[in-house]
């Protein structure tokens, strides 16, 4: 799990994914995980996004520490290595084409709205993360900004003027599953067992568990 790029709730977001029934969360920020050796980020089942990095990615003219974070990003999908963009990494490297391709949206210009209260409806019914689930309501941040195209499966959606219809969707980045979920500002919303229920069905879905 990478982090970089915006603050967050650390004790919470820790305590949420300390709650998720199967999953083991290696939580870092993305210099570490740049850093690391190759073999050790391809080790992980799932790679999930929290990142709202807005330069680059680059290989060149960083400190040290933080590795080769283009290499390390433009080897994603060379696997079956699946991969989750929560929330805010749905923006990052809004100028780079292959951030861009992995969310679906090639204009990712966007504009946000804290604390909406949103019903999200069941978009794709027959998908292992909304099979057998019912519409809820949660409060989060929304954004207001292009949609996924039709390269991607569209699961959860809202009907509200201050939010883009989509709220998660479904794809594939090169050989890689990918989930993309707009939700998840903060513990009002990580709380929510909806939001919880959905990022646990993702990483499933995106690791080929169900």
């Amino acid at each position: 799990m990478i982090t970089g790029g915006h603050g967050y709730d650390v004790l919470n977001f820790h305590r949420f994914f300390r709650g998720l029934a199967g999953v083991d969360a290696y939580i870092q920020h993305m210099d570490d995980f740049a850093s690391a050796r190759a073999n050790v980020r391809d080790s992980y089942d799932v790679v999930l996004f929290y990142t709202m990095l807005m330069e680059g990615p680059t290989d060149d003219g960083g400190p040290w520490y933080a590795g080769r974070p283009r290499t390390a990003l433009e080897h994603l999908g060379e696997t079956e290595q699946g991969i989750v963009l929560l929330h805010h990494s749905i923006l990052a490297y809004p100028h780079w084409p292959v951030w861009s391709e992995m969310v679906g949206i090639q204009d990712r210009s966007f504009g946000h709205h804290p604390e909406q209260t949103l019903r999200l409806e069941i978009a794709d019914p027959d998908h292992p993360i909304t099979k057998d689930r019912n519409a809820w309501e949660m409060a989060d941040e929304t954004y207001m900004m292009d949609e996924p195209g039709v390269d991607s499966e569209i699961l959860l959606t809202a009907d509200h003027p201050r939010s883009m219809g989509a709220i998660a969707w479904a794809r594939m980045h090169r050989r890689a599953r990918v989930f993309c979920f707009q939700s998840g500002h903060d513990n009002l919303t990580w709380a929510n067992p909806g939001f919880g229920e959905t990022v646990l069905r993702g990483i499933q879905w995106a690791s080929q568990r169900i």
